[in-house]
């Protein structure tokens, strides 16, 4: 089993997961670059999975079920072209694998996100989507900043080597952001220096409790930088959404 980037659109990631003979697609914003992907290496396409509606990442759904029209294409359910509609706690077999569905709103109202254990191997593999980036979240969107707290909390508790697939390539400007904010982060640093050489996903969850602000909330230097921007700071959930709205100027 394999899980490998296609770069699309100016800074997405397409993820296409598969066997010998089968594969699944994460968020196919461009359907010529999985089409391309899947001749070149002789695949059939089984599935499709959506984190959530933004066209970034459904933009190639309708020439991919043109091209396999019994193709199923699993979602949040008010997603039009999902055909396969999926809530919190389900289970998909596909590839032979088992891929659970998390409920995880923020950056979206109906964002999931799918934790993937592949056979004989004890790592999780978790499609993120939007929620989490490589030294960032997501912006809100249709969702609520507390949603976006408590789903990267949520990510937060899985194993530390748990590794994330998120879909955008925003890794240098978000680690600039996380040292603007805490200088004297060493791991940050380093990993900037680092991230000149893309892609820098999948990133494992010790990597981003290390360097990614949103994770690190309870950091004194952190609540220093926000309260000297004279912004909410009083608990985690202000520093959280704080940090979002510097974030959003930055």
């Amino acid at each position: 089993m394999k899980i490998v980037p296609i770069p699309a659109l100016d800074d997405n990631y397409i993820w296409l997961i598969h066997d010998e003979e089968s594969a699944v697609c994460v968020d196919p914003g461009d359907a010529a670059l999985v089409l391309a992907m899947l001749q070149q290496k002789q695949l059939d396409l089984d599935a499709i999975v959506l984190t959530h509606h933004h066209n970034d990442h459904i933009g190639g759904v309708a020439a991919l079920q043109a091209a396999y029209p019994d193709l199923a294409v699993y979602g949040p359910e008010d997603i039009d072209c999902v055909n396969q509609a999926l809530k919190e706690g389900q289970e998909l077999n596909l590839l032979g694998q088992v891929w659970r569905v998390w409920f995880v709103p923020g950056h979206t109202h109906n964002h999931l996100a799918y934790i993937l254990r592949i056979e004989g191997k004890n790592r999780l593999n978790v499609f993120c989507g939007d929620t989490l980036f490589s030294a960032g979240c997501g912006r809100v969107f249709t969702g609520t900043m507390a949603q976006l707290e408590q789903s990267l909390q949520r990510f937060a508790g899985l194993p530390k080597d748990t590794l994330f697939y998120p879909t955008h390539e925003y890794t240098a400007s978000n680690l600039r952001f996380a040292l603007s904010v805490e200088p004297s982060n060493e791991a940050a640093s380093k990993a900037l220096e680092e991230a000149v050489k893309t892609p820098t996903l999948p990133v494992n969850l010790s990597h981003e409790k290390a360097v990614n602000p949103f994770l690190r909330t309870d950091s004194a230097e952190i609540v220093a930088s926000v309260a000297a921007k004279n912004l909410p700071h009083a608990n985690a959930s202000e520093v959280f959404a704080s940090l979002r709205e510097l974030k959003n100027q930055f």
